[in-house]
Parts: structure tokens; C-alpha cells; sequence
């Protein structure tokens, strides 16, 4: 077992007994889910939308080549310097770069998890540049120490009490602060930042190919912000976040609101095309965008598993799923957590360290039906459970164990053979070893179900 997957079986195993934090995390899901209902609502047929919505993307996975030069060959006529980043070392070789050539010293930036990915805030900090984070869910789990817990919204482990006491921690304000208050303070702090700042950094919900446009949607304007003040715009995106045509956000932005938040359309919906023009009085003199594979086109050439890559990140999956609402997801231990990153994490980082991911699912499908692009993840967590069992990195223990049941349960005479209380006997330590205190082993009835229906049957007969 690698030390991913020990790591995961002792934090699942703290988490999940946790009652505050389940709490915490059942009381902020809840809500989510509940205006999620009412978004889903508004569409007349949900499921064409979705059907239209898939095929779009995947139509762009068959031609993803053409589309990614498309854009880069439109985004460079309007003055974006476009790079290709093969893993993260090579995309924090760019930010180095254009940091140390533009002497930047502090750098404001929107929510995106691909910089969560490269670890930008690390890079920036590493050669002397303050790297603020200016989504209010982001700058709580910075000031925090902490990375985002969830991918829409990242500190929804946190109560707002929890919150009021980081902030009169950090920074002296009032214990029994409400959520708008802290809220004010925070607007004041970023208001500032975002004056000052040399560098604004955000990330791509879509790169539209035939505009080489990158469209932002966010609900807190620090994305807007984040981008008017510096003189330099660097957005960095997953090479999957292409789609063909401006005109298929009239499809896409609507879809990943209502499933993301619940809201019909997103608060505030930006698509950057270039450089400030000479007429324009705000907007950055330099902009670059930073095409980010880091294991993608490896996934790619997956065929059983490659249909995830039409991933759009409205965290729907996440929400809905039982496992990740029990573990949490700081479990994962990785960028991206839940169904959709049991699936591409071990294409990103490794199957040896977090094929275990795949099997962290109860496959009971939720995922699948709520994800708003139709990607069928529990058959792609069993295809990465396949892989895993292939590749030879399962536990020798559950290779001895599955060798065992077949053995036992191919034939009838292998479950009815052993005696109940010896089953029960050699089933004892599972309690204390494998599933915990928490649990407790079903026993093993005295008589096994193939002679209880036997009896039962032969019972019958007598009584006619």
C-alpha cells in the first residue's frame, strides 16, 4: 500500500467519525443542493440541454488539436502571448519568468484550481512576490494556512463561526463578527491589494476557440478586479477547458450555474480578449495565457476513460456524493477530490500513489446522473479500478483475499462446508483490524441460507 492510500485510510477513518465537521459539511451541502434543485428547475427539458452540452464536448475531444492552434492563432492576433506548458515545472518556469521580468511584488488572483494544481501561490512566494487570493472562500482558507476543501467553493468545511474566530486570530476583529461584517472587512483589505498589485492571475471556466477568448464566470467581481488594475494578465487553464464557438456559452455558463450554485446565471460573466486597447482606460498592457497538459493528453489517449476530460467543474458530483460528504475533501489529498478526481487524479499524478481514489466510491451513481455533461463515472471508477488491479499495485492483502472468496464462493459446498461458529471465530479480528471499533462484523447464522431454503422447502411439501 503506498503512503497515499495509508494516509487516506487513516484520515477517512478520522473524518468520517468526526460529528462537527459532518455537520458542518451536511448543513453547507444542504443548502448548495436546495437552490441547486430550484436552478434545475428553470429548464423545461434539463436533459436535452445536457445531451446538446455533451456532445459539444466531446465533439471538441475529437477535434482537440484543431480547436486549442484555433485559439491560440486568435488569441495571438489580438496581442496574448500564448504558452504551452507540458507538467507543472514548466508552467512555474512561465510564472517565474514573467514575474521576475515584470519585478513584480504582489500578484492578486481570482479563484481557479488549475493554480491550485501548480501550486502558484508557492512559486510566487518562493522568489519574493506576495500572492494574494481575492475569492472571499479562497482568502479564507489562505489567511487559514489551508488549500480549498471543495473545488467551487473552498472553505465549506468552515462555519461562520469557525470563520469569526480565524479573523480575530489573524486579524483582531470582533469574535461574534457576522457574515457581513467579515465580509466588509475583507472587501476593504482586497480593495487595496488590487490597487497595488503588479501581476492579476485568474484561471479559464472556458477557452473559446473561434474568439481566442478566455471566459470567467464568478459571483464576487474579484475576477474583474483582479484583471482592471495590474498591468499584467496571466490566465492559466487545463488544455480541456476549449470549447469551438462563443455562441456555445448560451449553453454552457447557464448549465454550470445551475448545477455549480443553484443560480440561473452566474453574477458576473467575463470574456477577455487581449490587452488594454488604446481607447480602453483600464485592463492589462501584457497578457498571457498558459495552456496547462500536466497529464492531460495522457488521459486523452486513454480511450476507456477519456470522455472525462468534457468535465465542465461545476462540483455537482461532489455534492451528491456519500462518500466525499463523510470523508471530506481534504481525505483526497489532492487538488481535485470527489468522483470526478478519483478519476483523473491517478492520470495526473500517478496510478501507484492514488489509484486508490478509484475505489473510494460506493458506485451507487449519483455522480452520473446529476453531471450536467453526461460523463459516466462510475463506470470510469471501475475502468481506473481495472488499470490498478493490471497494473499489479493492489495490497497483497486484498489480492489474498479475493484469491480466497473465489475459491470459497464459486461453488455452493465452499460457503456451506465450514462451520458457523468457525466462520464467525475467523471473521472476529475484522472488527479490531480492518473495519474499525466503529463497526462490528455481521455474524454467520447457524445454518447457511441454501439448507434453511431446503428446509423451508421440504416443509412446505410435507404441509400439502
Amino acid at each position: 500500500m503506498s503512503s497515499h492510500a495509508k494516509k487516506f485510510s487513516h484520515d477517512a477513518n478520522k473524518v468520517a467519525f468526526d460529528l462537527s465537521h459532518r455537520q458542518t459539511i451536511k448543513f453547507n451541502i444542504a443548502k448548495y443542493n436546495a437552490a441547486v434543485v430550484k436552478g434545475r428547475e428553470r429548464y423545461l427539458n434539463l436533459l436535452l440541454a445536457k445531451e446538446r452540452a455533451a456532445y459539444i464536448k466531446r465533439a471538441m475531444l475529437a477535434n482537440w488539436d484543431t480547436y486549442l492552434c484555433q485559439f491560440e492563432e486568435n488569441a495571438t492576433k489580438r496581442g496574448v502571448q500564448v504558452l504551452w506548458a507540458s507538467d507543472t515545472a514548466e508552467a512555474t518556469e512561465y510564472i517565474r519568468q514573467i514575474l521576475t521580468e515584470n519585478e513584480a511584488r504582489l500578484l492578486v488572483k481570482s479563484k481557479s484550481m488549475t493554480t491550485e494544481e501548480i501550486e502558484l501561490n508557492l512559486t510566487a512566494e518562493a522568489i519574493g512576490c506576495e500572492s494574494v487570493e481575492t475569492d472571499l472562500g479562497e482568502f479564507i482558507v489562505q489567511v487559514a494556512g489551508e488549500k480549498p476543501y471543495h473545488i467551487v467553493t473552498p472553505a465549506m468545511h468552515k462555519s461562520k463561526e469557525d470563520i469569526a474566530k480565524l479573523f480575530n486570530e489573524k486579524f483582531n476583529t470582533p469574535i461574534n463578527s457576522t457574515p457581513e461584517e467579515m465580509t466588509n472587512y475583507v472587501r476593504g483589505v482586497l480593495r487595496e491589494k488590487y490597487t497595488k498589485a503588479d501581476i492579476g492571475v485568474t484561471g479559464a471556466n472556458f477557452l473559446i476557440a473561434d474568439i481566442g477568448g478566455v471566459a470567467v464566470t464568478e459571483n464576487e467581481g474579484n475576477g474583474l478586479m483582479s484583471t482592471s488594475f495590474p498591468k499584467v494578465h496571466i490566465a492559466i487553464a487545463g488544455i480541456e477547458k476549449i470549447i469551438p464557438s462563443m455562441k456555445d456559452l448560451g449553453l454552457f455558463w447557464p448549465l454550470l450555474a445551475s448545477h455549480g450554485t443553484g443560480q440561473q446565471i452566474t453574477n458576473y460573466n467575463t470574456i477577455f480578449t487581449g490587452t488594454r486597447r488604446e481607447n480602453e482606460v483600464d485592463g492589462p498592457e501584457k497578457m498571457y495565457v498558459i495552456l496547462l497538459d500536466n497529464g492531460r493528453t495522457e488521459l486523452f489517449a486513454d480511450n476507456d476513460c477519456n470522455e472525462v476530460l468534457a468535465c465542465i467543474r461545476c462540483g455537482a458530483c461532489l455534492n451528491e456524493c456519500p462518500v466525499y460528504k463523510t470523508i471530506g475533501g481534504y481525505t483526497y489529498d489532492t487538488t481535485y477530490s470527489g468522483p470526478i478526481g478519483s478519476v483523473i487524479t491517478p492520470f495526473f499524478r500517478g496510478f501507484k500513489e492514488f489509484g486508490h481514489l478509484s475505489f473510494a466510491s460506493s458506485l451507487c451513481g449519483a455522480c452520473a446522473d446529476v453531471c450536467p455533461v453526461k460523463i459516466p463515472l462510475p463506470s470510469l471508477l471501475l475502468e481506473n479500478r481495472r488499470k490498478s488491479v493490471e497494473k499489479n499495485i493492489r495490497p497483497f492483502v486484498e489480492k489474498a483475499a479475493m484469491k480466497g472468496f473465489q475459491l470459497i464462493s464459486s461453488q455452493r459446498i465452499g460457503y456451506d462446508i465450514v462451520p458457523s461458529a468457525i466462520k464467525n471465530f475467523a471473521f472476529a479480528p475484522f472488527n479490531y483490524i480492518l473495519w474499525g471499533p466503529k463497526r462490528k462484523m455481521p455474524t454467520f447464522a447457524s445454518k447457511s441460507f441454501s439448507k434453511q431454503y431446503r428446509i423451508s422447502k421440504n416443509n412446505s411439501s410435507y404441509e400439502k
